[in-house]
């Protein structure tokens, strides 16, 4: 478990994981959004770019909020 989070109570744990949360959410809707929603031309490289930083942040927030979950988890509060 992460040491940041270990330290965390399990009232910071939630407000933390609904921070995260929220955060996958706009990038989420950001991306459906520009890709979607938007007739803006977007050449094939910078798409392909945007497409991996779309996955990286979701990769990234997905595991940390795994991790808070399991914080949670350790301290009996799931």
């Amino acid at each position: 478990m992460d040491k940041k989070y270990e330290n965390m109570t399990i009232d910071q744990l939630g407000v933390e994981l609904k921070r995260l949360k929220d955060n996958l959410c706009d990038v989420e809707d950001l991306h459906t959004f520009t890709f979607g929603k938007t007739s803006v031309h977007i050449g094939a490289e910078q798409a392909q770019n945007m497409t991996n930083e779309y996955e990286e942040e979701c990769r990234q927030f997905n595991e940390q909020i795994a991790a808070i979950e399991k914080a949670l988890k350790a301290k009996g509060a799931v």
